[in-house]
């Protein structure tokens, strides 16, 4: 009798409960452990990654506690439950690629994702089937007769809700302090998400990222004119002047940009078995008309290409969460093309891609471009012209040329790739070029795209040539982000023949940057710069000085261009610091800094969080509304059409 009254009593719903919490908690410290690189170092580190995710378990599953009957407890847990480890299961696979976690603006990227294909599900492991397990088994629970004759049907208290909620604050109040005393003001220096989720764990880092975002959103709300003071006071302060050798080089040239993907600097040079990976741009590099900076970095956050765009158009930094594309599409811009509109420039943008990826189909019009050629533009019906995420680029160059030559001179363009983009997965009858051979298959794939790329933009150079445009066009070459994440850093150590450690994969998020301008004098430059400073440069180059415009970074060819590339998440590289994984490095040794060094660190680090908080002002508070330059006139966003009339 009393037997049976103890199996009775440990299979009420407390029983099922309390088995729930432990295998999450399990299940979330395995995943933490093996999918993510949180570098934990030190038993407290180890020890509180082993107890984070509690707290957060504890309490979201003892939600289920505050329904009235067994039954719609049972219910509500396995939904928990379920959405719990779909967040851990997301997380994973988003990590394999961007070696960063899901915030809740990137989950307002969906219309991005029908465009992903492929790229998704190459990044699916047979194992991941292991995530779901304990769901399958929880729901078989839930929905078994015999579970049914086992939970009560009582009406429940909340005496247990009271209690789980002590319990879990307990938890995460201890968590908290220790943490603190590892990493001190660890909520108030959040720009980096690793650190969050080591300290913190995945679920605790959800509610943070979910504050600061309805934080940043409501900063529209609560901006008015008096906040753009500060921001004119910091860009006038900061303002380089331009190289009188080099300002007006271009001017009255058409431009066109051409946006390299997933291209980093490494790539130039490299051999495979003996032969160049990209011969054409290895040629460009030492062209008398071509400036090449080799310490070009990319300064992308979560938007990756978006980012790379925001920043090349505005001079503005993409946000700490997310993309600006998508949630700050209807904000008020100073960009490229209204500026240059009133230098009697035309504007255009082309991409083989569906128009409303990354919301450009939007937020090209908040820009001012005149024309914006998407997918609708091109013939997509080949299967063998077509890349995951539109037209390959040799059709992509030869069907933008008739667009390209009809656009009234001077003219602002950029032509976007798609070919070398993860996974780099290629037809091999379309490639050229040898794979690598580490064993890892993104790693060895990468050389054939950037091969096809670098073919692609020869095509491009001698397709201009032909039209005549050669001798009056300023072509800008930039790499957009890396292609090689962090998580392919044994792969790449074979590539670079060195241990890849956080110094050298700083080093590796340089990306190229040619500057190709008939009759200016060319050659190698080594500043250290970032995209952020691609718009003044390239205006100062047109003859137009940007000192009364909102622009955070500065001219390249400056001698008041402060050599300092500000990261996304807070960290920096200079010629002589770099500032990654919250620790100082030597540039000239990639040792840590003595500490007679770290001061002068430590205000160029401050500097940085000057600017990204200047920057993040900017655009959370669409502060922008509330100033226009003298002589600045925008294009009305409502009277730009980007239909294509045309299309069947």
């Amino acid at each position: 009798m009393l037997k049976d009254k103890k199996f009775s009593s440990m299979n009420r719903f407390t029983g099922i409960y309390l088995v729930a919490v432990l295998v999450l908690w399990i299940k979330t410290y395995i995943v933490q452990v093996t999918q993510f690189n949180l570098e934990v170092k030190g038993v407290l580190q180890q020890f509180l990654l082993v107890i984070n995710p509690l707290g957060a378990v504890v309490l979201l599953l003892g939600l289920s506690f505050f329904f009235k009957k067994d039954k719609r407890k049972l219910t509500a847990l396995v939904v928990i439950y379920t959405l719990m480890t779909i967040l851990l299961f997301a997380n994973a696979v988003y990590y394999r690629f961007f070696s960063d976690f899901i915030t809740l603006p990137t989950v307002t990227q969906t219309q991005n994702f029908g465009d992903l294909g492929g790229s998704v599900l190459s990044l699916l492991k047979w194992y991941d089937i292991l995530f779901f397990i304990d769901v399958f088994a929880l729901m078989y629970l839930r929905f078994s007769k015999k579970t049914h004759k086992l939970v009560n049907e009582k009406r429940g208290t909340l005496k247990n809700a009271t209690l789980i909620l002590a319990v879990s604050v307990g938890f995460s109040v201890v968590n908290l302090a220790l943490a603190e005393i590892d990493r001190p003001q660890l909520l108030s220096r959040g720009f980096d998400r690793t650190y969050i989720v080591k300290y913190l764990g995945m679920y605790n880092y959800t509610a943070y990222d979910t504050y600061e975002t309805v934080q940043a959103s409501s900063e529209r709300v609560l901006a008015d004119s008096s906040d753009i003071t500060d921001v004119l006071n910091y860009t006038r302060s900061n303002y380089a002047k331009p190289n009188k050798e080099y300002f007006g080089a271009a001017k009255d040239m058409n431009v066109i940009y051409l946006h390299l993907e997933s291209f980093q600097t490494f790539l130039l040079n490299y051999k495979v078995d003996g032969e160049e990976v990209t011969p054409f741009l290895n040629k460009l590099m030492k062209d008398q008309e071509t400036l090449y900076f080799d310490n070009f970095f990319h300064q992308t956050g979560q938007g990756k290409t978006s980012d790379a765009e925001f920043m090349l158009e505005n001079s503005l930094f993409g946000l700490p969460q997310g993309s600006a594309y998508i949630t700050k599409g209807q904000n008020t811009y100073q960009a490229a093309p209204n500026i240059l509109k009133g230098e009697g420039y035309t504007s255009a943008v082309f991409h083989g891609n569906n128009g409303s990826f990354w919301n450009r189909n939007v937020i090209y019009k908040q820009f001012g471009f005149d024309h914006f050629y998407d997918a609708s533009f091109y013939d997509t019906s080949s299967p063998k012209d077509m890349a995951e995420y539109g037209l390959l680029d040799k059709p992509f160059f030869k069907q933008s040329e008739p667009y390209l030559k009809e656009l009234p001179e001077p003219f602002y363009t950029k032509l976007i790739t798609v070919g070398n983009h993860f996974p780099y997965k290629m037809d091999q009858d379309l490639v050229t070029i040898g794979k690598e051979k580490t064993g890892d298959q993104s790693v060895d794939d990468y050389f054939q795209t950037a091969r096809y790329l670098d073919e692609s933009v020869k095509q491009f150079f001698q397709q201009m040539k032909k039209d005549g445009l050669d001798d009056n066009t300023m072509v800008v070459l930039y790499g957009d982000h890396y292609g090689i994440s962090s998580n392919h850093n044994k792969a790449m150590a074979q590539i670079m023949d060195k241990e890849i450690t956080p110094y050298e994969n700083t080093n590796l998020q340089r990306v190229p940057l040619f500057i190709h301008v008939p009759g200016m004098k060319g050659g190698v430059d080594h500043t250290y710069g970032g995209q952020i400073d691609l718009l003044p440069t390239l205006l100062h180059l047109l003859g137009v000085d940007t000192q009364k415009y909102v622009q955070l970074g500065t001219d390249l060819l400056s001698k008041d261009h402060k050599e300092i590339v500000a990261f996304r998440n807070g960290g920096f590289a200079t010629p002589n610091y770099f500032f990654v994984d919250d620790k100082y490095y030597d540039n000239k040794t990639g040792e840590l800094l003595s500490e007679d060094q770290i001061p002068e660190a430590e205000k160029i680090k401050a500097e940085v969080s000057e600017k990204l908080s200047i920057s993040d002002k900017i655009v959370n508070g669409d502060l922008l509304r509330f100033y226009t330059p003298e002589g600045f006139k925008a294009t009305e966003p409502s009277t730009i059409d980007y239909t294509n009339k045309d299309a069947k």
